[in-house]
């Protein structure tokens, strides 16, 4: 284990550690106060970290000291000493490295490789040569412009939404080392750039009713229960035999399709039981009787999936789309809309139907109704015609007197 020592000539604190069975010793600028040891004790325990790793390198925590021969007890130190913030700051590629290697025991795979594809393509090539402690606002302020200049797909420029989802490492990583470090955090009043409101554009029942007669025969089911259950796509696509109970109508949404792979749900609200209404108990009968039967014949997929290819692999959602749904609204002549209005469709049926709104936010995996009445409610007057009718007719009812009339 390395310690912290003071050098008493000087007053001044610095490392003692073993590096490839030799032991180094660092000298510092810092006095030996309670505040210096703390932080020169985190930077330490970071050094020691990376040994075991195998990830250690000297000249990040040591520039000008590239082996630790220089540092061994009685070697000559020709090299000038190290500044403060070289000593006590880690470069935001060897802080974010470890950083991420920490928060990895708690992330799905998918959100990990997200955060890392984040760091390589955008992050580090910009912040990995600077130390934590001396990345400004200013810095991430020009940083965030300049993603605004950067092509997305299709050429248009990154939304708000994606430039906040690159930004929120960068503000994790920074305020956990500013934590770590004591240096005031340079993100502080830094805000999430405003993102539009969500594009919903659901579709109506005759809409509806015309997709369901018109769609290929082998995807009418896929799609009757995603306009009438309010699944998400990742949600329908991962959706296995064994979370689907006929008996009790109700499909048992506990898992997702993500980049391949059959994860958890997303957070608590997600994970959910969707009551399943008539129509869609029928379709999940229909294709539990073809299942079985392929199961008999020993012909089911390994893992049971209720859509599933040929070769019983799940759904490729992009190839669906490409291949059914846009083709398929092409010949209807309806706008084109993402596959995920389906959800939207069964949000604005089900408000139009007047369900509960806290049954419905239930169903659709939203922790409140807050969502829902944001996003949703708009549309129901169009669709149930109640647009203040009512309350007109219940004031002719009972007020006769505020259209004029005798209330003596």
């Amino acid at each position: 284990m390395g310690s912290i020592r003071i050098r008493k000539s000087t007053n001044t604190l610095f490392f003692d550690f073993r590096y490839q069975g030799q032991r180094c010793r660092e000298q510092t600028t810092l006095e030996d106060t309670p505040s210096n040891r703390r932080k020169m004790q985190k930077m330490l325990t970071i050094i020691e970290q990376e040994i075991a790793l195998g990830k250690f390198e000297y000249d990040v925590h040591f520039p000008g000291r590239a082996t630790p021969e220089r540092a061994v007890t009685g070697g000559k130190n020709t090299k000038k000493q190290c500044s403060i913030n070289e000593q006590i700051n880690p470069t935001f590629t060897e802080f974010a490295e470890l950083w991420l290697g920490e928060m990895r025991i708690q992330w799905r795979d998918t959100q990990y490789k997200t955060v890392e594809n984040t760091l390589q393509k955008h992050l580090l090539p910009v912040f990995g040569a600077k130390r934590v402690g001396q990345i400004t606002k200013g810095d991430i302020l020009a940083f965030r412009s300049g993603l605004a200049k950067v092509p997305g797909r299709k050429g248009k420029p990154l939304s708000a939404s994606r430039i906040n989802h690159i930004l929120t490492p960068l503000r994790m990583i920074l305020n956990e080392a500013a934590n770590r470090f004591e240096f005031t955090a340079p993100y502080h009043g830094i805000k999430s750039l405003k993102v539009p409101r969500t594009d919903v554009e659901p579709f109506s029942l005759e809409e509806v009713d015309a997709i369901l007669q018109h769609v290929r025969t082998d995807f009418r089911a896929y799609y009757l229960i995603r306009f009438f259950t309010g699944l998400r796509t990742s949600e329908i696509d991962g959706l296995r035999w064994e979370k689907v109970d006929l008996a009790r109508r109700q499909i048992l949404v506990h898992e997702a399709l993500v980049d391949g792979q059959v994860v958890p749900t997303k957070n608590d609200g997600s994970y959910r039981a969707v009551e399943m209404s008539l129509p869609v108990h029928q379709a999940f009968t229909a294709l539990y009787e073809s299942y079985s039967q392929e199961k008999s014949n020993k012909r089911c997929a390994p893992n049971d999936y209720v859509f599933s290819t040929r070769e019983g692999t799940p759904l490729r959602h992009d190839n669906v789309t490409k291949r059914v749904w846009y083709p398929l609204l092409r010949y209807l002549d309806l706008k084109p809309r993402r596959p995920y209005q389906t959800r939207h469709t069964a949000a604005t049926l089900w408000l139009a139907a007047g369900e509960s709104p806290e049954w419905i936010a239930r169903q659709m995996g939203h922790s409140t109704t807050e969502m829902l009445f944001r996003v949703y409610s708009r549309y129901v007057p169009n669709l149930t015609r109640q647009d203040g009718s009512a309350m007109e007719r219940l004031l002719l009812s009972h007020l006769p007197c505020v259209t004029g009339g005798d209330h003596a």
